[in-house]
């Protein structure tokens, strides 16, 4: 739910090294961007609004931030601004999705609209995903289905900076796993989770901002814990969530290896330490395993197990049940999966996106190059 994330972003609204940016207009210079890059008109704005609802939602680390580095694939030739998005296999409630090196922003709608249409037609539509890039927040591929009274499901393997649990090896990405169920009058349940104890991105955040990191989120390169917002860069590996053995760390790693699996060897994508990295100045492994990154969607009908409106009167009753619990000393109330970034989007939408005085930079040089004003 990225809980810790929503806490930090929240007690920096007002930091001196921020400023605030009204989501339009950091939308035209995405969109802006994206076309300079090639993409089609109607991509770069199924693109532009993946990339912005992280950091409506508070993941930041996904949104705006992360542009220049899509921009820097596409000039490495690892980004194809123009790909052939396509169903290469499929039976009535299966497919698999080949984005031809596309932007994961615009091959995993795709997909996850494929899995919707076989949802309805069938009940369940699932749907595994190779030679793609990555596709953002993992959320809001899972959200897609609510519309249609649908549990929508959302996973993608990433680079390996994760160790296994006992190992010093850099094996397997962050691997997240997003859950989207209706309700009927509350706000859906919408879990987005990391398998590890942290996301990459908040590390990315920690760097600039000068923090370290609690203990249990990364290992040194002799596996050792620290508590170094560099550790990965020096060689370390993020851990597992649950941090180690004696806390869970290898449910953590069973988690995320389930996503690889799903995401990669079932569609024919990288798996394991071969998935292509972020950062353009680092090369594909040779001797791939397969093709691009992969994902994997799926989509239910509600209607398929019980009636709609039956199912979704008893989410309600779940969640304001869980709402209610009593809560811890020091707590003032137990959170649903979805309430941090449900909350935060209505503050940013009003306020506007805080970015991070690097991140302005960084966009603002950006634009320099291609002629889009920031």
């Amino acid at each position: 739910m990225h809980l810790w994330l929503h806490t930090l972003s929240l007690g920096h609204e007002k930091h001196p090294q921020m400023q605030n940016f009204s989501y339009d207009h950091l939308y035209r210079f995405t969109y802006d961007m994206l076309t300079k890059i090639g993409c089609p008109e109607s991509d770069a704005k199924i693109a532009t609004e993946v990339l912005l609802s992280a950091d409506l939602r508070g993941v930041d680390s996904h949104g705006v931030a992360r542009l220049s580095g899509y921009v820097r694939l596409w000039e490495k030739g690892r980004i194809n601004a123009t790909p052939n998005v396509r169903v290469t296999y499929e039976t009535p409630s299966t497919a698999v999705v080949d984005g031809d090196s596309g932007l994961g922003l615009v091959v995993a709608p795709f997909a996850m609209k494929v899995a919707i249409e076989k949802a309805k037609n069938v009940g369940t539509g699932w749907v595994s995903v190779k030679n793609s890039n990555h596709y953002g927040i993992a959320g809001y591929h899972a959200m897609m289905a609510l519309e249609h009274d649908m549990i929508g499901i959302s996973l993608t393997n990433a680079s390996p900076l994760v160790s296994p649990t006992f190992s010093k090896e850099r094996l397997l990405g962050t691997n997240p796993i997003s859950v989207a169920i209706p309700a009927k009058e509350e706000p859906a349940f919408v879990a987005d989770m990391a398998t590890t104890t942290a996301a990459n991105g908040k590390l990315e955040i920690l760097q600039r901002k000068g923090l370290d990191t609690p203990t249990g989120w990364v290992q040194d390169k002799e596996g050792n814990p620290t508590t170094s917002a560099n550790g990965v860069k020096d060689g370390g590996a993020l851990l597992p969530l649950g941090g180690d053995r004696e806390h869970g760390s290898h449910k953590g790693y069973a988690l995320g290896a389930i996503v690889d699996i799903f995401s990669a060897v079932l569609s024919g994508a990288n798996y394991g330490p071969w998935v292509p990295p972020f950062v353009a100045f680092l090369d594909p492994l040779p001797n791939l395993v397969g093709e691009g990154i992969g994902h994997f969607f799926g989509a239910m009908r509600v209607d398929a197990f019980r009636p709609a409106d039956e199912f979704k009167s008893h989410m309600d009753n779940w969640i304001r049940r869980f709402r209610s619990a009593e809560p811890t000393p020091g707590n003032e109330k137990v959170l649903i999966p979805g309430d941090p970034e449900r909350e935060l989007e209505a503050i940013r939408r009003a306020d506007g996106i805080p970015l991070l005085d690097p991140v302005v930079k960084d966009l603002t040089q950006l634009g320099e190059r291609f002629g889009v004003k920031f």
